[in-house]
């Protein structure tokens, strides 16, 4: 009996620690296509509303699911704060306090790194390009995010799971 319990615990283990990593795998294009749609609204905001970035960061956390309204958040807090930081130093940080906890890749987040280097700093018209440039590489990468999805989350919830009954049944 100890020993079916021991197997169970094990072979429990292995699959939730296989569905842990499968779940980062699914997370990634959600949180790319949140990412997208937010960079949408901002840059409607900006362009055509011509909204202050303090303001449109915090209408944009108001309008984007989790995470990544955390993230814009962020930004309008410290855009708001009485410091003085720059937008780009804003979206910097943001993205430096944001990236350990989400799905995504270091490639996703050099993306919006370059973006936000690019914020506040040059006139409407101009950030609009940048905004939709960040949009089509964002796009490229969720078309690549959803292909590793599709591929990655049901091996790793397999192997999680057989992995498990390996070790199990090589200890018996």
């Amino acid at each position: 009996m100890l020993k079916l319990i021991g197997g169970l615990l094990v072979i429990s283990a292995t699959g939730l620690a296989g569905w842990r990593v499968a779940m980062g795998y699914a997370r990634r294009p959600v949180e790319l296509r949140q990412f997208m749609a937010a960079l949408q609204v901002l840059e409607t905001e900006i362009t055509y509303v011509a909204t202050p970035l303090p303001d449109a960061f915090s209408r944009l956390a108001e309008q984007v699911d989790q995470p990544a309204a955390a993230f814009f958040r962020y930004v309008a807090v410290e855009l708001q704060s009485s410091r003085g930081i720059s937008a780009r130093e804003a979206w910097n940080q943001a993205l430096a306090d944001y990236s350990p906890r989400s799905a995504l890749s270091r490639s996703d987040v050099g993306i919006l790194r370059g973006l936000g280097n690019s914020i506040g700093l040059s006139d409407r018209e101009d950030q609009g390009k940048h905004l939709r440039l960040a949009e089509e590489q964002l796009k490229m990468a969720l078309a690549a995010a959803e292909d590793q999805a599709a591929k990655n989350v049901k091996l790793w919830n397999y192997l999680g799971l057989l992995g498990g009954l390996l070790v199990v049944l090589a200890l018996y």
